[in-house]
């Protein structure tokens, strides 16, 4: 890969830290045992959170895809989104161990997953500039492969120098849980230091650079456009709607795994850690060994052969009933987490039209996002009614199939070409 690619490809390992830490394994966990007034109580909180912040992005998303593209300022935009992640993601220090701290933490994490969200946006439509068309797959594998392993490396930190310590480093008062807030204050740094390298080496393309009112018109205009075109090209919204499903479904397990694992296997914080770190060994293996040989088969083989294997390994974490079972069954699920997101991103890049690509990754966002307040809130409900965590976690697998048969239906041009050949 060429330096630039690298410096992309950095970018995840920078920004992994927050999902990893703070959305699915510490800070989730942290709040549901130790500010929530009970697990089950927290989870339908924390879902209540993400459907807010799921209809947050919903909005913003293609407003500001068009917004870069028309006005030529994606590394400004990743630029703010990624400050303002660290921002929100430092404050969560202050959420104490206690029921009145809820509120804070929730909106700390709230305003950071928005922005991470976006940030993301602006992030994925660099790709092309980056990779050439047969090595899309390759490069964002790669670049999906070292976000599992930042996040490993985020994460394994925080649990031997600022969870296990005893006493802890630094004076942090254990009985305040500063020894586990401190986590929030890690990724901050962590994105801070590790994300720069691709706002040096992917500079905006030159050309013209409208002011922010004139790029908002035009970005409006754009995505009235692009959507106008949408029924016009069944490949691409089949795939849109397709993976506003499935992902709906990975967005759910990610925010609730550590929360699950902890409420209905009874794993402490410190086993919920030591399981993150090899769950991300097994995920970024299965990412970058799915991008060796995705341009081979296809994005959507890719794809679809993931959420196969997704769907099998959650039905039996539902019917699980000891830990054994649960480590065998989700680090077998890693492995086809990251092939079902990074191929995800590859195929909307071979399917975005030259020029419009930030306002596509704005749509292919809002895929994964227009309905991102469903499955929380599902599970959210659906737990509230049962009192069964195991009930509320049971959405995940229908969306992920739901999401697979209509992926079945898509056939993308390129890979018509590639079956003919």
């Amino acid at each position: 890969m060429t330096r630039k690619a690298w410096a992309w490809a950095l970018y995840d390992w920078a920004n992994s830290a927050f999902p990893t830490v703070v959305s699915t394994f510490v800070i989730a966990a942290y709040f549901t045992q130790g500010i929530a007034a009970d697990p089950a109580t927290g989870q339908a909180q924390w879902g209540v959170m993400q459907t807010i912040a799921g209809l947050a992005l919903a909005v913003t998303c293609p407003l500001l895809g068009a917004i870069a593209d028309a006005g030529g300022r994606r590394r400004l935009m990743l630029f703010w989104c990624t400050i303002a992640t660290a921002i929100a993601t430092a404050l969560i220090w202050f959420g104490t161990p206690d029921p009145g701290s809820a509120v804070w933490v929730l909106v700390c994490v709230g305003v950071a997953t928005v922005a991470f969200e976006l940030g993301t946006v602006f992030y994925n439509a660099m790709l092309p500039q980056v990779a050439p068309p047969d090595r899309l797959g390759r490069v964002s594998g790669i670049g999906w492969g070292l976000g599992y392993a930042g996040g490993l490396a985020c994460l394994a930190i925080t649990l031997l120098v600022l969870v296990q310590p005893d006493p802890s480093p630094f004076g942090l008062d254990r009985g305040q849980a500063e020894h586990v807030r401190a986590a929030a204050l890690l990724v901050a740094v962590w994105m801070i230091i590790f994300g720069w390298p691709v706002l040096v080496a992917l500079p905006d393309q030159p050309g013209e650079r409208p002011g922010w009112g004139l790029a908002a018109s035009r970005g409006l205009a754009e995505i009235v456009r692009v959507i106008k075109r949408l029924p016009g090209n069944p490949p691409l919204l089949r795939f849109l709607v397709a993976r506003l499903f499935y992902t709906d479904g990975l967005n759910t397990l990610f925010a609730f795994g550590a929360i699950y694992a902890a409420g209905v296997f009874g794993m402490s914080l410190e086993q919920i850690l030591i399981f993150g770190i090899a769950l991300n060994v097994t995920a970024g293996l299965g990412a970058a060994g799915f991008g060796l040989v995705e341009d081979r088969i296809g994005s959507r083989t890719t794809v679809l052969i993931a959420l196969a294997a997704l769907i099998l390994c959650g039905t039996g974490l539902l019917i699980a009933t000891s830990q054994a079972a649960f480590w065998v069954l989700a680090l077998l699920l890693g492995v086809f987490i990251g092939p079902a997101q990074a191929a995800s991103r590859a195929l909307m890049a071979r399917m975005a039209p030259p020029g419009e690509v930030a306002v596509h990754f704005g749509l292919f966002a809002l895929s994964g996002r227009v309905t991102g307040f469903l499955g929380p809130a599902a599970l959210a409900a659906i737990t509230a009614a049962t009192g069964s965590q195991r009930a509320g976690m049971a959405t995940v697998v229908v969306f992920l199939v739901v999401g697979a048969a209509i992926l079945l239906t898509v056939h993308p041009p390129a890979d018509k070409a590639k079956a003919r050949a």
